[in-house]
């Protein structure tokens, strides 16, 4: 599903999915597949608050899984930026992230505290695309 466009674009949880976050082999122990479902569900229950995309390896492979929070438009429009989460395999970090979501993400709701303790550098390449 593509982001809707200008005003109504939602926050949106960009989830990595490519060599090593959702990898059982990588990381066992983690429910991969179960966790990917639960951020869909909760996109679907949103009424359109929030957004789930999957992409390939977003980098720092280090800090599987990673997650990229971006702020809707209203967010963006309150100075909010994307914002990269790593470690976010367990559930605590699912529903920390879904919290922060609901909540409007970033620019305009605070962070969960734990979650901000996860809070990652983007790899430098990643910020030199999003300024193209």
């Amino acid at each position: 599903m593509a982001p809707l466009p200008g005003p109504r674009r939602p926050c949106t949880l960009v989830v990595c999915r490519g060599c090593c976050c959702g990898d059982a082999r990588k990381h066992p122990g983690h429910d991969h597949a179960g966790q990917l479902e639960r951020l869909r569900a909760a996109a679907a229950g949103s009424g359109g608050a929030l957004e789930v995309r999957t992409t390939d390896c977003l980098g720092p492979c280090d800090q599987a899984n990673v997650v990229v929070v971006q702020p809707s438009a209203a967010g963006r429009r309150a100075g909010g930026r994307p914002t990269w989460v790593g470690f976010a395999s367990d559930d605590d970090s699912t529903d920390e992230l879904l919290r922060w979501a609901r909540d409007g993400g970033p620019g305009l709701a605070a962070p969960p505290v734990t979650l901000e303790l996860q809070f990652i550098e983007p790899p430098r390449d990643a910020r030199v695309r999003s300024r193209r």
